[in-house]
C-alpha cells in the first residue's frame, strides 16, 4: 500500500471544471455564497452545494454563518498558494481558457491573489523591492531588510506591527500571468490594504482585477519604479 499524502484526492477536488471555478472565484478574497458560487460555475444551487460541501470536507473552504445566509472562502492562504501555481503550471504549458473582452489586459495588468497584489503590477513591486534592498530575495525565500522597514514605514506601514503575526511577513508567490515573483504574505496583503485604504486603486465588481486611478497610477510607478 503505498504511504504520504493523497495527491490523488486533491486533484480531483479541484479538477471538477465547476468546482475549479468556483475556487478560482473565492481567489477574489471576498466571502460569497452559494448562489453566486453556483452563478460561476455555471451549475444549480442545489449541485453547488453539493460540490462546496465536498470542497470544505477537503479543508479547502471554510464557511461561515450570517443570519441566513453562508458565506464560503478560501480555507487559508495556502490554498491560494496551491491554486496560483497550479494556474501558471497550466499557463506554462499553454492549458489557458480564452476569454476576449476588457477584463483579460486589466487582470494581467494587476489582480487580487487571494489578499494581496498579482499580475505586472504585483511582479513590478517585489522587483523594486528587491531592486532598492527593502528584500532580500534568497532562493525562493523572501526577507524584509532594516532599510526596507523604515522604508515601508514612511508609506504607512508599520512592520513591528506585521512581525507579530503568525504569518509569514514576506512570501514569494509564482504569478500566473507574469511567471515570476509577487509579494505575498502579510507584507504583500498590508500594501494591498494601503493602496485602496488612499483610494489608489479599487477592487472590480464581479473580477479579480485591481483598477488604479491616474493618480493612484502616478503614485505607484513612483513608488515602485523598474531599475534600468
Amino acid at each position: 500500500m503505498n504511504e504520504g499524502p493523497d495527491i490523488a484526492q486533491i486533484g480531483a477536488l479541484i479538477g471538477d471544471p465547476a468546482r475549479a471555478n468556483m475556487l478560482t472565484a473565492l481567489m477574489g478574497g471576498k466571502a460569497l455564497t452559494a448562489t453566486e458560487l453556483a452563478a460561476v460555475g455555471g451549475i444549480t444551487v442545489q449541485t453547488a452545494s453539493t460540490h462546496l460541501a465536498k470542497l470544505e470536507a477537503g479543508h479547502l473552504l471554510a464557511q461561515r454563518k450570517q443570519g441566513r445566509h453562508r458565506y464560503f472562502t478560501l480555507a487559508d492562504e495556502s490554498v491560494g498558494k496551491l491554486l496560483e501555481s497550479i494556474m501558471g503550471f497550466a499557463a506554462g504549458r499553454g492549458q489557458l481558457r480564452h476569454r476576449p473582452g476588457p477584463k483579460e489586459p486589466a487582470l494581467r495588468k494587476a489582480r487580487i491573489c487571494y489578499d494581496h497584489l498579482a499580475g505586472d503590477y504585483g511582479v513590478r513591486m517585489l522587483d523594486s523591492l528587491v531592486a532598492r534592498g527593502a528584500i532580500d530575495a534568497v532562493g525562493d525565500g523572501l526577507a524584509l531588510t532594516e532599510a526596507g522597514a523604515g522604508t515601508l514605514k514612511c508609506i504607512g506601514i508599520d512592520v513591528h506591527d506585521l512581525k507579530s503575526s503568525r504569518r509569514p511577513l514576506c512570501r514569494s508567490c509564482l504569478d500566473w500571468s507574469e511567471r515570476r515573483a509577487h509579494l505575498a504574505g502579510s507584507l504583500g496583503k498590508a500594501l494591498l490594504a494601503n493602496f485602496f485604504d488612499k483610494g489608489w486603486a479599487r477592487r472590480t465588481a464581479g473580477s479579480r482585477s485591481v483598477i488604479f486611478s491616474p493618480e493612484g497610477e502616478r503614485q505607484f510607478l513612483s513608488l515602485f519604479p523598474v531599475e534600468a
